[in-house]
């Protein structure tokens, strides 16, 4: 396979702005659909699980391969795309990170009545965090309040004044016929019953000034993100060929200087033909993206893997699922080498071979065996025992430790509990099978309780895992309400000395730590600092402290939520030659710890949300009144074609049910998005009510 003509691309956007729609589409035009499914019907091919039908919406990123016939550098091609859809809610945000860590480049959808929405930008800020090129395509143009310009605007005025339009539309809403092509110099229209058929004709004559004004923009942007050979050309003779327009895009697009604006509506059928030549000309092929870079485990050295199959094997399993009827898929992208069926590879993180068993190629939940993925490709293993999200797989003489995959802390959490005896031993493998799916879901014990604590994203991730376990795993369970994942931290530096002592006939135990703690700037998290000097205490016993300190902080002292952003500084001691033992220091450090931050003057903390709503004008003064009664900071109110739009921070606590009341407040015409912000110290009466409600629970 050449690799020149292959594209691995990620759809990402916010929810509703189409995306599903456009994947769909994107299957039918290149063959792999013989017919197009469509989301509102509960058809759509990528959107498989039953929740996703029933719900409208993409909860898993599904892959597929598909081959799309167009001319790349004037050459007729056949590029092999690898595309993934991905969710837009950000209860699922961890499907939308892992994808973008293996694509090499993606196409942002946006609702072109709605411009740049709160999730547009979230999806936004984690491609850049990757480096991923990227394409805008402004969907929904037959749209009511479907606005090309704005949307423009909008992404300029949120997202990078770097996005050029490469198309204009010719009308808009009900009166979009047709798309220009501003390369080109044409107009073109889609025809057939499912726009296949797309015909070219001159540029209408009330749209030429138009097309002459962005069409001189494109090319002063093109010349700026290709480099200095092509911006000397357009400054000596004002223009650039076509030619030498598609190549200085392609440059821009690839480096991260230049973001192509497409348009159309997808569901109309027009434009994403179009969308399918800009991703096979403009966004990079494996061997485009910077070689991969990780760490020999065995030095610590960087190394670079390029994308060649006859470099070391190395790649990285960015997804795992469960499939009824093969059982544990792991999702993987080969950055170099060849993986084999049959053939032994090396887990980097827990150092054990594992066993390739069967290759597939998956086309959303249908699959192709294989016998080999190449570098650059993405494909399934089935068979794999101890792999997880983020791990590293490669060959065995010349490991790698390739950069993971970095996920949010869960804010929300419930108690869950099986219905029957037969349902508890379910439930258990359940939940294990889910949490090797999905990073941001946790499961723990309560050890007071003895409850099984869920913990994700957000009420609709814990909704849906609920339903998983009904459906998939025949788990019978009931919920408790969902509870805030409240944290601790202490506002003071406090000097602490514990002892811990205890004869209990024959050896004794003997602990005895000095020990200052300071509070540290939110989101720093715990840092342990060794400053003892002469071997005061051993050094077999420094890392059994440093454990004691972690246990303890895992208990707060104000209400038993874990303690966030302290630095322990462990400054002397003393040990015993007989009594002292690991478990003595790590009680020590434990109970030390616990009396510190009692005097460290300490707080609770409460997650903080980012709520941004979109509702009519005539419910605007209903929807402030309403955030500010839930304790709700506003900040930035602004208008979104004929809505009005409120940006607002809100404590997590004060969002249960919100879905509703904003339905029944405005007549179900608001709508509202929210994604984690910060955490805040929670108010003296809030954290009252809190600590009497753990109080009362036990």
């Amino acid at each position: 396979m050449d690799l020149k003509n292959v594209r691995n691309i990620g759809i990402i956007a916010h929810i509703d702005a189409g995306k599903t729609t456009t994947s769909e589409r994107i299957l039918f035009y290149t063959g792999k659909n013989y017919k197009i499914g469509e989301v509102h019907e509960g058809e759509a091919t990528m959107d498989w699980m039953e929740q996703e039908r029933e719900r409208g919406i993409t909860i898993t990123s599904a892959a597929t391969q598909c081959m799309w016939k167009s001319k790349y550098l004037n050459v007729d091609t056949t590029t092999t795309i690898n595309l993934i859809d991905t969710p837009g809610h950000v209860d699922f945000t961890a499907e939308v990170e892992r994808s973008l860590r293996v694509l090499d480049g993606g196409v942002a959808v946006f609702d072109g009545s709605q411009g740049v929405e709160p999730q547009s930008e979230t999806v936004w800020r984690q491609a850049d965090k990757y480096s991923v090129p990227r394409l805008a395509f402004v969907n929904k143009m037959d749209k009511i309040g479907g606005d090309f310009y704005m949307s423009l605007k909008s992404i300029h005025d949120r997202l990078s004044k770097n996005a050029v339009a490469i198309q204009l539309p010719v009308g808009a809403e009900s009166d979009f016929t047709a798309i220009i092509d501003l390369i080109e110099e044409e107009m073109v229209t889609f025809e057939g019953e499912h726009g296949e058929k797309h015909i070219h004709q001159p540029i209408p004559e009330d749209m030429k000034e138009k097309v002459k004004e962005y069409r001189a923009i494109m090319m002063e942007k093109a010349a700026e993100g290709a480099g200095e050979e092509l911006m000397d050309k357009f400054l000596t003779n004002g223009t650039l060929t076509k030619d030498e327009v598609k190549a200085a895009l392609r440059q821009g697009t690839i480096t991260g200087k230049t973001f192509p604006v497409l348009c159309g509506s997808s569901l109309k059928n027009m434009g994403v033909q179009l969308v399918l030549d800009a991703v096979v000309n403009y966004l990079p092929n494996p061997f485009d993206a910077p070689p991969v870079k990780g760490t020999n485990p065995d030095n610590g050295q960087e190394e670079v893997r390029k994308p060649d199959n006859n470099e070391p094997l190395a790649c990285l399993a960015f997804k795992i699922a469960t499939d009824p009827f093969v059982g544990r898929l792991t999702f993987v992208r080969v950055y170099s080498g060849i993986l084999k069926s049959g053939s032994y590879v090396i887990n980097t993180r827990t150092g054990n071979k594992e066993r390739i068993g069967r290759l597939v190629r998956l086309h959303a939940n249908n699959r192709t065996e294989i016998d080999t993925i190449e570098a650059g490709d993405i494909g399934a293993v089935i068979g794999l025992k101890d792999t997880r999200t983020g791990d590293s797989l490669c060959d065995e003489a010349q490991p790698i430790l390739l950069e993971s995959i970095t996920f949010a802390e869960p804010v929300i959490s419930l108690a869950i509990e099986p219905k029957t005896k037969g349902d508890q031993e379910r439930m258990g493998m359940a939940l294990q099978k889910l949490t090797e799916e999905d990073p941001t879901l946790r499961v723990r014990t309560d050890e007071e309780t003895g409850q099984t604590i869920l913990a994700g994203m957000g009420e609709l991730h814990l909704d849906i895992i609920m339903d998983r376990m009904k459906r998939e795993f025949k788990v019978e369970s009931t919920s408790g309400k969902p509870q805030v994942a409240y944290r601790e931290t202490i506002q003071k530096s406090v000097e602490h000395e514990e002892k811990y002592i205890k004869q209990t006939g024959g050896r004794g135990q003997y602990g005895h730590v000095l020990f200052t703690i300071y509070p540290q700037e939110h989101g720093k998290g715990y840092e342990f600092e060794n400053s003892v000097v002469g071997g005061r205490i051993p050094r077999e016993f420094i890392s059994p402290c440093d454990k004691g300190f972690q246990e303890g902080l895992s208990r707060g002292v104000v209400a038993g939520f874990p303690m966030v952003d302290v630095k322990v500084e462990l400054t002397d001691g003393s040990s015993h030659d007989v009594d002292s033992s690991e478990i003595a220091f790590k009680i020590c450090s434990s109970i030390g710890i616990q009396a510190a931050a009692r005097k460290a003057d300490p707080v609770l903390l409460e997650p903080i949300m980012k709520v941004e709503v979109v509702c009519p004008e005539d419910y605007f003064g209903d929807v402030m009144g309403d955030i500010s009664a839930r304790r709700g900071l506003i900040k930035d109110t602004g208008n979104r074609g004929m809505a009005k739009t409120v940006l607002a921070d809100v404590p997590l606590a004060a969002m249960f049910g919100y879905a509703t009341e904003l339905r029944s407040m405005s007549q179900g015409r608001a709508s509202y998005s929210m994604e984690p912000s910060h955490y805040a110290k929670v108010s003296k009466n809030v954290a009252e009510a809190v600590i009497a409600a753990r109080a009362g629970g036990k």
